[in-house]
């Protein structure tokens, strides 16, 4: 059950995460879409101009795997919980999200370094963003499983 408490929780996870970024891309006008950033890369659309791909399947593929990856990580978190490492509180969720984007920061510099023709984003801003996104990750899907777990702590504290 904790299991699939775990994948509902990263969907939400991933969900508000995904919802901040488009809403700053919305609000900044910069390249915050991280679904179509995504399928872009791994599909190698991105056109001569650097600019991402705006077919229907660069968008499923960026959605699949940012979810996946959202899932996979909700698995960790879930894992590192019952090793004993922190809780389903809200000061945890923080601090997974903080060290998640760290980590997700990270990966996602290498994945631009290394793609033979990534996107022309700015990548300094859109680095630095993914971590206060991984935040609310952390924060949602670390709420969304202590609802689903209702635990006999409260999540405050």
């Amino acid at each position: 059950m904790k299991l699939l408490d775990a994948v509902v929780a990263g969907i939400a996870g991933t969900a508000a995460m995904t919802a901040f970024l488009y809403l700053l891309s919305y609000a900044t006008h910069r390249v915050m879409k991280v679904i179509r950033i995504l399928g872009t890369m791994l599909l190698n659309r991105t056109h001569p101009d650097g600019s991402l791909s705006e077919l229907t399947g660069t968008k499923v593929a960026g959605t699949i795997a940012h979810y996946a990856v959202g899932i996979f990580f909700a698995v960790i978190y879930l894992a590192l919980w019952s090793s004993g490492v922190g809780a389903p509180t809200a000061s945890w969720g923080l601090l997974f999200g903080l060290a998640h984007g760290l980590v997700a920061m990270v990966i996602w510099y290498f994945f631009f370094m290394l793609h033979p023709r990534p996107p022309l984003i700015t990548l300094k801003s859109y680095l630095t963003t993914l971590i206060f996104a991984h935040i609310i990750y952390g924060f949602i899907m670390t709420y969304t499983f202590y609802l689903l777990l209702k635990p006999a702590y409260s999540f405050w504290w």
